[in-house]
């Protein structure tokens, strides 16, 4: 919105908009959208937390199916994931470039999902049981603001035909474009990217189930995105060598060619959805660390997920994703594994599934564990970003 307003003023009066001339950079409206989005949170987080307390005085948020020591945490409100969601919003209406479709479509799709997840929460909340939304119904809704911000937003419906604008070719870890960028096509494509962001968002929602446990991780997530984001879509050269008729010469590159990366359109504004992102999840986590004071519920599980895997499909980091995510992804995969192999030999192979009960069936103690989940999901971002240098 601040950035629409810089544009609409320089437009109407030059000289009035070099006095605001700062909002034009990107990487101030990065910084600025995670700081106030960090600020909104601290600010607004304890009024908050107090009227979920009162509003849900007396009833139990705790599922009934995990470890007995989590039953001692019985009354900690939740649905905390809406003060996530409250600084996103703020942090990219403010500083996105709003006219940028790809900003608006991960919008689109945070917000639905939080919208689902939601309605799990009400549903547990107003049934007093831990069941809330069918998981048929969790689908039908994820799918359902999937296409709207797939086919309403990243399709171009002009005479012609419909024509998808998301990039169809895939860009693989540590290997530059120019050697591997398999293309799938439209609809394969689509059906690719539904399973991306689906799967992220269940992914992190499996991962919500110890103080603290979700939040740090994607917020390293969304640190790593914002730096892959702005790379891919900023107009910023660098000096590389290069080889012209067997003279070597000094010239000037996009960053994106000089990593060997897909360009991105809009992704500097990604960046700033990113860092409100950030900055959401750090305010929460001063709420959430153990002992949490109140819960963030499915309202930001699925929407962070959503969040997330938007992201990673609009940015052309699909299967570096899977790096990133490789927390999220051992623990829904655990989960898969473990109803796999119980219906089929009658045996579990984890004590108890997602992967961070197992660890605390083991006798591990909840902060360890989370502390520890803290540390790979650390390494697995540097890891992704070493893949930017070795394409």
């Amino acid at each position: 919105m601040l950035y629409l307003f810089y544009e609409w003023l320089r437009q109407q009066d030059a000289d009035a908009a070099r006095y605001v001339n700062f909002l034009k950079y990107p990487t101030f409206r990065i910084v600025a959208a995670g700081v106030s989005s960090l600020l909104l949170g601290m600010w607004v987080g304890p009024r908050l937390i107090e009227r979920l307390r009162i509003a849900q005085h007396g009833q139990s948020n705790v599922r009934e199916d995990t470890p007995e020591t989590h039953q001692k945490k019985k009354g900690t409100p939740t649905l905390g994931g809406s003060l996530i969601l409250l600084g996103i919003f703020i942090g990219t209406l403010l500083f996105a470039d709003l006219s940028e479709r790809v900003v608006l479509a991960a919008l689109i799709m945070t917000l639905g999902y939080g919208f689902t997840g939601f309605l799990d929460d009400w549903l547990k909340l107003s049934k007093r049981n831990s069941k809330g939304l069918a998981g048929r119904y969790k689908m039908i809704l994820q799918t359902l603001f999937f296409a709207i911000a797939v086919f309403g937003l990243m399709t171009d419906w002009s005479a012609g035909g419909p024509r998808l604008l998301l990039d169809t070719k895939l860009s693989v870890p540590f290997i530059p474009t120019r050697y591997a960028n398999p293309d799938l096509g439209a609809g394969l494509y689509v059906v690719f990217a539904w399973f991306v962001i689906v799967g992220t968002s269940n992914a992190v929602n499996m991962t919500d189930g110890l103080d603290g446990l979700a939040i740090a991780p994607t917020v390293v997530a969304a640190l790593v995105f914002s730096v892959l984001c702005y790379v891919a879509g900023t107009s910023l050269m660098v000096a590389d060598m290069v080889t012209t008729n067997g003279v070597r010469q000094l010239v000037g590159v996009p960053v994106h060619e000089y990593l060997g990366i897909a360009r991105v359109a809009g992704g500097a504004e990604l960046a700033v959805f990113c860092a409100s992102i950030v900055g959401a999840g750090i305010s929460f986590l001063w709420f959430n660390s153990y002992p949490a004071s109140v819960f963030m519920g499915d309202v930001g599980s699925l929407a962070l997920g959503g969040a997330l895997g938007s992201v990673a499909v609009f940015s052309k980091n699909e299967l570096v994703s899977a790096i990133i995510h490789g927390l999220f992804l051992a623990e829904i995969l655990s989960v898969m594994i473990q109803v796999v192999s119980f219906k089929t030999t009658g045996k579990r192979v984890f004590r108890m599934a997602p992967l961070h009960h197992h660890f605390e069936k083991g006798g591990m103690i909840e902060t360890k564990i989370v502390i520890r989940f803290w540390i790979v999901s650390v390494l697995l971002g540097g890891i992704a970003l070493a893949s930017l240098k070795l394409r």
